[in-house]
């Protein structure tokens, strides 16, 4: 798909807003004398990752954070066991994986330690194996500082590398013709082959990326499978789907080493149908639905759950009755939606890790439809688990219950304040119980959550506003909190304009 005339202008304007004048582009960044510092690094993955955040594919689902984060937190200890994760990194990076509903099979490594992950790629993989290899390898880019030893081999173009990269990989994530479009025709068309890790650094993020793996517990078969269905579909002239092929080209060398290295490790290989082999199936089937934006997408997985056969293998049955409730739900027909996700918690009851997948889609199906009381019977009450906790923030609004909501988030916010979605709930409890101040700088802090300091500012002027006009009077507690925290969040506004 070609760059419509409108499209082509908003690229160049947002070239125009990340470029700037060239002037300010020779001092951004800071480079130094032998490579681009880890401040330097850090702020430049912030400023990519704020254009992601506002990006519509961006999305924030508990069940697939959590279930991601599970896999990417082992990896970062293992690499912290390792000395591959020094400590300086490990203070000043994100470490952050970024979800998007994207189709195609992509991940990708960010300057600062932030990682972009596409649920296509998550929806075809087999095993948590698969994923982890993925993200110890994208890890390994990040602790090896490919991205500061790029730039530092062409410190000349470094600033138009960045922008570059900035603008890819926006593109590259609706697709590869979008992204060639944004390239050609100006002077990145050189800079994007150069952003493509080299060999070695590749061989090195395997490398790397491989004892990761195996240390923080996974089967390195994963690392193995994995790169044999890139290898396939790189054989099989990638149209597209698999921008992965693209920045990280599977090579006969590579896919040589990694089976050397496997015959080597004596572990006992992932059961296929262990329950976390059955947990997996209902992560990767949960991607496929909201990755599959179209209605047709979404009848085909409804089709694909009608037409199961009684003595289809488990974990085919549960992935396909998890898809077929998630996309009846999303085609508004809750009765389906329920009658799947109640199957397949009957079918499931056995398997804990799978019986609480199942429960929390029900829940939330039940949700979905107005079921709100139903939803509640299905939420554990004293659960910390984000999944849970949000869900049953969500309900307990719906029927009213507002004043609850508020304080079980107040105390959720006060360990997890990056968490946006928890802000964006309590700022509705708070509305729902008259509390504007409080609700207006609940708004706030999710817009600090997401980088966007400025609109952070916005909301808390407005909540300022409140106060002088005496709309808001009484609650001097917050209105104190109010004035500091402007302070706080327009110094980071002052430092982001710095950037520029």
């Amino acid at each position: 798909m070609k760059l419509t005339p409108v499209r082509r202008a908003a690229v160049a304007l947002l070239a125009a807003a990340l470029l700037g004048p060239p002037p300010a582009l020779a001092q951004l960044p800071t480079l130094g004398d032998a490579e681009m510092s880890t401040s330097a690094e850090r702020r430049l993955g912030e400023k990519i990752a704020r254009e992601l955040y506002r990006d519509p594919d961006y999305i924030d689902d508990p069940v697939l954070v959590e279930y991601v984060r599970a896999i990417w937190e082992p990896l970062l200890q293992a690499a912290r066991s390792r000395g591959e994760l020094t400590s300086e990194l490990d203070e000043r990076f994100a470490w952050q994986v970024l979800l998007g509903k994207d189709r195609s099979v992509n991940a990708f490594a960010l300057p600062g330690g932030w990682l972009g992950l596409h649920l296509g790629l998550v929806s075809v993989t087999t095993t948590r194996d698969e994923l982890a290899s993925v993200l110890a390898h994208e890890l390994s880019h990040v602790t090896q500082r490919h991205i500061s030893r790029l730039v530092n081999q062409e410190k000349r173009q470094a600033p138009l590398m960045i922008a570059a990269m900035i603008l890819g990989a926006l593109a590259a994530r609706k697709n590869s013709d979008a992204a060639n479009a944004v390239l050609s025709g100006s002077q990145a068309v050189a800079v994007q082959n150069q952003l493509n890790f080299s060999r070695e650094m590749e061989r090195e993020a395997d490398r790397v990326g491989y004892g990761v793996l195996t240390q923080a517990g996974f089967d390195p078969a994963g690392f193995v499978s994995m790169f044999e269905k890139l290898q396939q579909a790189s054989r099989l002239n990638d149209s597209g789907a698999y921008p992965y092929l693209r920045t990280h080209p599977m090579t006969t060398e590579r896919s040589a080493d990694l089976q050397a290295r496997l015959q080597l490790t004596s572990r006992e290989r992932t059961d296929v149908s262990s329950p976390a082999a059955l947990e997996h199936a209902l992560m990767a089937a949960r991607a496929r639905v909201l990755s599959s934006g179209g209605v047709d997408g979404q009848r085909a997985l409804l089709s694909e759950a009608a037409s199961l056969q009684a003595g289809a293998p488990s974990l085919r049955r549960a992935a396909a009755l998890y898809a077929g409730s998630l996309a009846a739900s999303r085609m508004r027909d809750t009765g389906l939606a329920v009658t799947y996700a109640q199957r397949l918690l009957d079918e499931q009851r056995e398997v804990p890790a799978a019986a609480r997948q199942a429960r929390l889609l029900l829940a939330e199906v039940s949700l979905a439809g107005g079921r709100t009381e139903r939803a509640l019977t299905l939420l554990d009450a004293v659960s910390r688990s984000r999944p849970e906790l949000l869900l049953r923030a969500q309900a307990r609004l719906a029927s009213g219950g507002a004043s609850e909501v508020a304080q079980l988030l107040q105390s959720w916010v006060a360990t997890q304040p990056r968490d946006a979605m928890a802000w964006q709930v309590l700022a509705a409890a708070y509305h729902s119980q008259g509390q504007t101040l409080r609700a207006v700088r609940a708004e706030a802090e999710a817009q600090v959550a997401l980088l966007d300091y400025a609109a952070a500012v916005d909301r808390l002027k407005a909540a300022q506003d409140l106060m002088r006009r005496g709309a808001a009077s009484g609650d001097h507690i917050e209105a104190s909190i109010i004035d500091t925290r402007t302070r706080q969040v327009e110094s980071l506004l002052r430092e982001q304009a710095l950037e520029r």
